[in-house]
């Protein structure tokens, strides 16, 4: 297949890069970049040198659909819209992985980002999470590739949702980022000295995720739900780390719960449930398209806690974006994707 990327000069479209250059059934034809037209990539990032030595180009809609048979667009929220209804106009495939098409509800994005200017492609877009939309996804012509914290959390909460299992009224995430889901442009809260030896929270109880979280729990619920979810910021390059809180409506044990879970998720290549007494660490799954989980139920308040790691750039983005590919080209969902975790 000839996929080209739009937006290959952050974190994610490095990420893509570097993972669709050894893609076995796959041609990379085109980069582009507002910010390095002109630019070899490899120049850009030096451990591409002799691997993928692509000049990045100035988007051209029609080239891309000269050259192309799907595309990904790695672009900022609110500017994907300007570009996606113009490339699936031309037939293309797209998967994108903004916030842009993620929703359902046209009032709940514009409540969280801005005035959307192509919502008619709603109905259209499916929510790109293959342990949960894969029949749908297959057959789509736009993917929404998810965030990153809401992968992580969907994943956590997913099996205690669908089974009726916890209070909906009362969810806690308390989640933790590598900076580098910050993105690659400058601002003072992700300097050295603003996040080396430090640990901080950030836009408490008004980051965009949450309502993206409540909107996919909700839908496999069946009825509205709110939560908390607090985002924190770790001096670390990549990799997610969420705590999940549930009050339990029945007292069940840690044992049957994971029992639920690896029901939940069995023939899942990409959910990996850790044994009873185990739990995740993002040094587990850094470079990975894994998500860890692992639980345990505090007896003593009829409270389950939920541990759910990724790295955001993988299964978080550029990796659970090839998940799709694959899913979309009818190939292996693995395929490009067999990375261990580095662990150092």
């Amino acid at each position: 297949m000839k996929v080209s990327i739009v937006g290959s000069t952050g974190y994610t479209g490095l990420e893509l890069v570097r993972l669709l250059n050894k893609h076995p059934k796959v041609e990379l034809e085109i980069l582009t970049s507002r910010s390095f037209d002109g630019e070899v990539i490899s120049d850009i990032y030096p451990n591409l040198r002799g691997e993928a030595d692509i000049k990045c180009e100035a988007l051209d809609i029609d080239k891309l659909a000269e050259s192309s048979d799907l595309v990904f667009t790695a672009l900022p929220h609110g500017v994907s819209m300007e570009v996606v209804p113009q490339l699936l106009a031309k037939g293309l495939k797209i998967i994108d992985l903004s916030g842009d098409y993620r929703y359902d509800n046209l009032e709940t994005y514009e409540s969280w980002y801005k005035t959307h200017n192509s919502p008619e492609l709603f109905k259209d877009a499916v929510y790109g999470l293959p342990e949960l939309n894969r029949k749908e996804i297959k057959d789509s012509r736009l993917v929404a590739n998810p965030g990153c914290y809401p992968t992580a959390s969907i994943l956590a909460l997913a099996p205690l949702v669908d089974n009726d299992l916890i209070d909906l009224g009362n969810i806690i995430i308390d989640a933790k980022s590598g900076t580098s889901g910050a993105g690659r442009k400058l601002s003072l809260g992700s300097h050295f000295c603003e996040v080396n030896n430090n640990f901080k929270a950030y836009k408490v109880a008004n980051h965009r995720h949450t309502s993206e979280i409540e909107e996919k729990l909700g839908i496999l619920a069946k009825k509205d739900i709110s939560l908390s979810f607090t985002p924190h910021l770790l001096p670390i390059n990549r990799g997610i780390l969420a705590t999940v809180y549930a009050n339990l409506i029945e007292n069940i044990d840690t044992k049957f719960l994971l029992k639920c879970y690896q029901d939940y998720y069995q023939g899942e290549k990409f959910v990996r449930v850790m044994d009873e007494g185990k739990l995740p660490e993002i040094k587990h799954v850094a470079g990975s398209n894994y998500c860890d989980i692992g639980l345990t139920v505090d007896e003593r308040t009829n409270r389950v806690i939920v541990i759910s790691t990724i790295d955001n750039l993988l299964k978080g983005a550029a990796g659970q974006a090839i998940q799709n590919l694959n899913i979309l080209a009818g190939w292996g969902e693995t395929l490009g994707l067999d990375n261990v975790g580095l662990y150092l």
